[in-house]
């Protein structure tokens, strides 16, 4: 317990639905302890704390904002605490400290927000640019924010359609010798594309997008020769695309589209011999205009907690072999 040195009130003032702020069984209050060395006792609509003197200011400011997130509407989570805490600890921009809005609201009601701070830059990156790149590790949302993203536009009727693709890299892009129409074909390569868009749609919604065409999977090699354009375009795995297949991709961009490239510049599975277009993205792309190039890192990590420990622990790896 943290020495109580300074003591505070902190006023919900008559909030509507404290569950918003405070969570279930005080769950974001639980959390805000957790993160942050101070000791918060809920007494009506007042929370009331005490401890050292800089924890207790701390702590009043991510309780500022999850007052004015849960007063926008927004249910306020452990991770919005966790997010919170961090900004208003390195703050790189005024307003980090702020919880990130809402970005769309699941078919079950589940409220979507950027939960880590690269994951906060991704989402700004995808609203401001044309062409966004968010290169990193496995775990930290690249694929699931990015259709995110896309549906939000698609459901602010700012594109027409979403269209998704991937290399197909296990079978050389030749998927002639699977069984199946293409749609079967791809499937196993696309299928955490619509593991995606079942959690944000759900399956029934999914379903009637893709038979009307509203959201097309398709895989890299079917992109050629085509303009897509009022459209909501995501390239998931952008690592297995070689350099000519991702110019290829990217020149299929054309009026009112948007473009993500997703990839993780780590997990390579081109042929040995193969280069990944990816590698070059930076340096080609970086401080153009209307373009993106979002880093994320293990911190970024939002699967199982062990997942951001195995991708510190390879990244400690490829620097001792000089990679």
């Amino acid at each position: 317990m943290p020495s109580i040195t300074s003591e505070a009130t902190f006023d919900l003032g008559g909030l509507s639905d404290p569950i918003r702020f405070c969570g279930f069984r005080d769950q974001n209050l639980n959390a805000l302890e957790a993160l942050v060395p101070v000791v918060l006792r809920l007494d009506g609509d007042r929370v009331h704390l005490s401890g050292e003197r800089s924890a207790v200011r701390r702590a009043e400011g991510v309780l500022a904002a999850m007052l004015a997130a849960a007063r926008a509407g927004a249910q306020v989570t452990p991770d919005d605490v966790t997010l919170a805490v961090r900004a208003a600890d390195a703050p790189s921009r005024p307003g980090d400290g702020a919880i990130p809005p809402t970005l769309v609201t699941t078919a079950r009601g589940r409220e979507i927000r950027p939960k880590t701070a690269g994951q906060r830059a991704l989402a700004g990156a995808i609203e401001a640019n044309t062409l966004t790149f968010a290169i990193g590790p496995a775990g930290t949302g690249k694929t699931f924010l990015a259709i995110v993203m896309a549906v939000r536009a698609l459901r602010n009727r700012e594109v027409a359609r979403i269209v998704l693709s991937r290399p197909a890299v296990e079978a050389g892009e030749k998927l002639g010798f699977l069984p199946g129409d293409l749609r079967e074909k791809v499937d196993p390569y696309l299928r955490p594309l619509y593991d995606a868009l079942q959690e944000l749609l759900d399956e029934t919604t999914t379903q009637k997008y893709l038979e009307r065409g509203t959201i097309e999977v398709a895989p890299l090699a079917y992109m050629r020769g085509r303009t897509l354009g009022d459209a909501f375009v995501i390239l998931d795995e952008a690592q297995n695309a070689t350099p000519e297949q991702l110019k290829m991709f990217l020149t299929r961009l054309g009026p009112n589209a948007k473009m993500v490239v997703n990839g993780d510049d780590t997990q390579i599975d081109l042929p040995r011999g193969s280069r990944s277009g990816l590698l070059e993205a930076e340096r080609l792309f970086g401080g153009m205009d209307d373009i993106g190039i979002v880093r994320l890192d293990a911190s970024d990590v939002v699967r199982h907690p062990l997942v951001g420990r195995i991708v510190e622990a390879y990244a400690r790896l490829s620097r001792e072999r000089g990679e």
